[in-house]
């Protein structure tokens, strides 16, 4: 048995497990089915809450007052953590990677509505300095009198981890419940806490399912570098060794399409037809090309193996609203 690390409780927990008819039968193939971590909660919604759970209780352990993170203009990450910040009556500092000239719509306007303080960064500073700059935010906030908390892109560290360790607790119970075994459960990867998680769950409860990532951005080796080294990240939490191979990191390439947060016709007509067979919203970051790359490797004939497939819905709702003209121009 594996001690966790402590955590507060912000999600709508458990979340439910819906299966896929229509899309199982129209795929012939295996058994679809979806766990919708969509509905953690509200303004917390999505993946990111879970991880929160754990990292924002080790923020009040060491007595942090202010939170620093960083993401995209639309970033659900940050949104849940400046609406986490708002509830627990802690400041939120996001530094937000912007091109300029962004429309007050989506996550960006719920992240003023909480409150949260915001500095917009290039892109390029984004990629090379976003550590450095939160660094720098937390100096101004020390002088300020605060004792700030840096949480990483995503909450994806080793303390985040274990956000999705607990919901692949949760998803053997409701195995039990439900009376069906998933051979493999399908993720979007865009930062790889949530595989993370899932993964070393998998590895130390002795499951035997297979995760399967659909990398949003970067590449299959890039994530299984960055997914190796939050594991270890991890381990040092619960004092634990793991033995596992980078190989069993199973990343399906190739769905990136255009580049992160930027969607092809193809995709933008998946999430519509998607749409329009099961009344599921998915969005154009993460959920939305994570299933069509799970749909397109079925249809391919690449996922015969497997009899029941869980697909994580992670959120994201909200990042499809400024994304209005270019989803109804997808032809």
């Amino acid at each position: 048995m594996v001690k966790l690390p402590s955590r507060i409780s912000l999600a709508n927990l458990p979340t439910r497990i819906e299966k896929l008819d229509r899309l199982s039968k129209e795929l012939g193939g295996p058994q679809i089915y979806i766990k919708r971590d969509d509905q953690t909660g509200s303004e917390i919604s999505g993946n990111k809450i879970r991880k929160l759970e754990y990292v924002i209780k080790e923020a009040l352990e060491q007595k942090c007052d202010y939170l620093i993170t960083c993401g995209g203009i639309q970033s659900n990450h940050a949104r849940a953590t400046a609406a986490a910040a708002a509830k627990l009556g802690l400041g939120a500092s996001l530094v937000l990677r912007s091109g300029g000239d962004d429309p007050l719509e989506g996550n960006y306007l719920l992240d003023r509505l909480f409150g949260a303080e915001i500095r917009f960064i290039t892109p390029e500073d984004y990629r090379e300095r976003r550590m450095e700059i939160m660094e720098e935010v937390k100096d101004r906030l020390v002088q300020q009198g605060y004792t700030p908390y840096i949480i990483p892109e995503g909450a994806s560290n080793g303390i985040g981890t274990f956000g999705y360790y607990t919901a692949m607790e949760e998803i053997l119970e409701q195995e039990r419940q439900m009376g069906v075994a998933f051979d493999a459960i399908g993720l979007a990867v865009g930062s790889g806490g949530t595989y993370s998680g899932m993964f070393l769950a998998n590895k130390m409860l002795g499951h035997r399912t297979k995760i399967l990532g659909i990398n949003v951005c970067d590449t299959a080796d890039y994530f299984r570098d960055r997914i190796s080294n939050i594991l270890n990240d991890s381990l040092r939490h619960i004092d634990k060794k793991l033995d596992y191979s980078k190989n069993e990191i199973e990343i399906i390439d190739g769905y990136v399409g255009k580049g992160y947060a930027q969607s092809t016709r193809e995709e933008l007509a998946f999430i519509h037809w998607f749409a329009k067979l099961e009344g599921i919203i998915l969005d154009p970051v993460y959920t939305g090309k994570g299933m069509y790359g799970l749909v397109n490797e079925i249809r391919k004939g690449n996922m015969q193996a497997y009899n029941n497939i869980l697909y994580i819905h992670t959120g994201g709702l909200f990042g499809l609203f400024p994304k209005k003209d270019l989803f109804f121009n997808e032809g």
